[in-house]
């Protein structure tokens, strides 16, 4: 049971490095502010722009969202196999539900039963 919470603390982890980079891309696109290569809005302002300047940034924003893109790709698969109760490392669903059935077949048998003791105490009776 610890290691599912173990791979569910992981994955919340890697749903907030994912938001915090999202955070990130967005800051820069919408500031237009890199720590590293100054202000791309203002560069964009002037007459004679740096383009090898804003190359580096177009690149560093499309690699910064194909990373998050191939990040939120995994997680969703990972999601889809817990939601269709497909095995995987980490899930109880599938066995939840094969023990949740088991039980449902164990009341109908046990209801089954009952009804035909009834039955016959009833021909015993008469």
């Amino acid at each position: 049971m610890m290691a599912t919470y173990s791979l569910a603390n992981e994955r919340l982890r890697a749903l907030e490095d994912i938001e915090r980079e999202i955070g990130a891309i967005l800051q820069n696109a919408g500031s237009g502010y890199d720590d590293e290569t100054g202000n791309v809005i203002l560069e964009l302002s002037k007459e004679k722009t740096n383009e090898r300047l804003l190359d580096r940034q177009a690149a560093a924003f499309t690699a910064s969202v194909q990373h998050v893109e191939a990040e939120l790709s995994a997680q969703i698969r990972y999601l889809t196999q817990v939601a269709t109760g497909q095995p995987h490392e980490g899930s109880s669903y599938s066995s939840r539900k094969d023990c949740q059935m088991a039980l449902k077949r164990v009341d109908y048998a046990r209801l089954k039963l009952s009804e035909v003791a009834r039955t016959c105490e009833q021909m015993l009776e008469n």
